[in-house]
């Protein structure tokens, strides 16, 4: 599954990955390969990054992912 994490600076993740959680509006969430497409806002929180080279955190203000086709695309 592929994931991109994108900032209005910079991107902040791009890369093949196993798992990610999410701090979603309603609560957090995790995102694993064969995910249903969806669309869903970001409350402030960390996204956990779990790739084969281990876990990743990241510091988010908000934002939106959108999963499609075991893609994650995160706009914070």
């Amino acid at each position: 599954m592929l994931l991109d994490i994108i900032t209005a600076d910079k991107t902040l993740y791009s890369g093949e990955i196993e798992a990610v959680t999410l701090p979603g509006s309603g609560g957090k969430f995790q995102v694993l390969k064969g995910h249903a497409a969806m669309i869903s806002s970001l409350e402030k929180g960390k996204i956990v990054v779990s790739a084969k080279e281990g876990k990743q955190e990241f510091e988010v203000n908000g934002g939106v992912v959108e999963v499609l086709n075991n893609k994650v695309i995160v706009l914070a």
